[in-house]
């Protein structure tokens, strides 16, 4: 055999051992990107550092990420401002984008939006929104026993709503408002969800956000409004969920600093605040 047959030989050899290494890197950052991502709709809005954290990546390997995810659409950066006095610049975090929602899952047949909108011309809105409470009366029964075996206090009865709307793929959070604000005249909980199983559905029907809006309500024994939806374009969905005035020191007959008053309108059979925000 020639030495130019052995030496293009050896090239050709060399030439798919390359093409291969390239495959499997390739494959790597695509199992990797799928991470981040997945770890921007569990935890987002979340910034790089906090990524890198959870998922134990070097700051450049999340960015490097990140920066191809926001090239392809999938994430969007959202400027979140700093509320303490003399705070620095607004910080960066990362949100899914709506083409990101669509990719984790958001593929919806277009036979029941097309089903959903003869219903509606043929029995009107009402009957929408009968269909929607319908698929929300079950929710409410499964999610009932979980919420008030978590006690009295609406802050546990939030985070356990938030859990099981994790279950079923909500991806569900909450954090308290107010509580470290030296202004903040009431305290209160904001129940986030990261994703929507419905989303598509229930932009072209805003009827299954206020259904679901009205099965928080009655879970939580509080009237609840929703600031934000998915489905009207929010990076995550968001209700406001109040919970009491917070004391202030020094006034007669206050509690001691810190206290919160009990919540001044519980919630009755006929739910009006979450209306202003309808999606």
């Amino acid at each position: 055999m020639s030495h130019s047959v052995v030496s293009g030989q050896a090239r050709a050899a060399a030439a798919i051992s390359g093409t291969d290494d390239a495959d499997s890197r390739r494959s790597v950052d695509e199992r990797t990107r799928d991470k981040v991502l997945s770890a921007v709709l569990e935890h987002g809005p979340v910034s790089a550092a906090e990524l890198g954290d959870r998922l134990g990546y070097t700051p450049a390997a999340v960015r490097r990420h990140l920066d191809a995810l926001s090239r392809d659409g999938l994430i969007e950066v959202k400027v979140i401002g700093n509320p303490s006095p003399g705070a620095g610049r607004p910080a960066r975090r990362y949100v899914l984008s709506q083409r990101g929602q669509t990719r984790l899952g958001n593929d919806y047949l277009h036979i029941a939006q097309a089903a959903l909108g003869q219903l509606r011309e043929a029995a009107g809105p009402d009957a929408v929104r009968q269909f929607a409470a319908s698929r929300f009366a079950d929710m409410e029964q499964r999610y009932r026993p979980v919420v008030e075996s978590a006690g009295d206090r609406i802050e546990d009865k939030a985070a356990a709503l938030a859990e099981s709307l994790s279950q079923d793929g909500f991806v569900g959070s909450t954090r308290e408002i107010g509580r470290n604000a030296p202004n903040a005249a009431m305290l209160s909980v904001q129940l986030c969800q990261g994703h929507c199983p419905i989303q598509e559905l229930a932009s072209a029907f805003p009827e299954f956000c206020e259904q679901e809006t009205e099965v928080f309500a009655r879970l939580l024994g509080v009237d609840v409004r929703r600031l934000s939806t998915l489905a009207s374009g929010g990076h995550v969905c968001t209700t406001h969920i109040p919970i009491g005035r917070i004391a202030r020191a020094g006034l007669s007959g206050s509690p001691p600093p810190g206290a919160v008053e009990p919540a001044p309108h519980p919630f009755s059979t006929n739910v009006s605040n979450h209306q202003q925000g309808r999606p």
